[in-house]
């Protein structure tokens, strides 16, 4: 009985092709450690400052310690005021971003103009910062919590837009094939056909973006919009420590709960 030859392995490579492997992984890796080097030079890192500023942070700390939660009835409707500029400026930005997204979905735009002219709104309200929208519409409107609203329903244009996008362009067309054949309208493909397949990931993806947003909230209150992120600013800056504490505390609570209620939202979506 002849016994089976041995595999041989065989070097397609060729001579060099080892060699040139292991050169370009070092390349690599020298490209990324200069990345990092040039990073920490232009952000002046120093980590010794850090020890040296420790008395000043313990400090800090010492005269925030305990809470002054005398002042927490009072910064209550702050924190609802916070909650409602996250609440306006996500379903604002779903309101705008789903019509946005059907014209800037590839598979079905009417047309590749429109596709391009969408995709370049959305593009645009992503790149602006949601604190530079809120400056803009802080000068237009004045100072309070409408302004950061509109900021956060634009900016979230700009996110919900793409994602929504890509979820309509990953759909099943099946149905709304169907829907074409029959003669439908587009506005009746887009209630009876679009809607329906993606609603679930499009909820799924809002929710999402209210949580992103109730953060955006806390700090567009430094630039005026209202809310519970401006009774921090007054607070630091008049160096009331103690109601410092108390609106971190706060914003902790809001922040977890916001996160555990968009959990069990999705759970119950999917």
């Amino acid at each position: 009985m002849t016994q089976a030859a041995a595999p041989v392995d065989i070097d397609i490579r060729g001579p060099g092709g080892g060699a040139l492997a292991v050169a370009t992984r070092i390349g690599i890796g020298l490209l990324l450690l200069l990345i990092i080097a040039q990073s920490l030079y232009f952000v002046e890192a120093r980590p010794q400052d850090l020890i040296t500023g420790v008395h000043g942070m313990a400090d800090i700390i010492r005269r925030a310690t305990p809470p002054d939660f005398d002042k927490f009835l009072d910064e209550l409707r702050p924190a609802l005021v916070t909650v409602d500029i996250a609440i306006f400026g996500t379903v604002g930005g779903v309101v705008l971003a789903i019509p946005l997204a059907v014209l800037a979905a590839a598979n079905v735009s009417p047309s590749r103009p429109v596709y391009y002219v969408a995709r370049a709104i959305i593009g645009f309200a992503r790149a602006v910062p949601d604190l530079v929208w809120a400056l803009f519409f802080v000068t237009a409107v004045g100072l309070g919590p409408f302004p950061g609203g509109l900021a956060l329903a634009v900016h979230s244009v700009g996110m919900l837009g793409r994602l929504f996008a890509e979820t309509i362009e990953q759909m099943d067309m099946a149905p709304i094939d169907a829907l074409a054949l029959t003669g439908a309208r587009r506005i009746q493909i887009f209630t009876h056909g679009i809607i329906p397949s993606v609603l679930p990931s499009l909820l799924g993806i809002a929710l999402y973006r209210f949580d992103e947003n109730i953060r955006s909230s806390l700090v567009l209150g430094f630039v005026g919009a209202g809310g519970i992120g401006f009774q921090l600013l007054t607070a630091m800056n008049l160096f009331q420590y103690r109601e410092v504490a108390l609106l971190l505390i706060i914003i902790f609570v809001i922040v977890q709960v916001a996160e555990r209620l968009s959990a069990v939202l999705r759970e119950q979506i999917s």
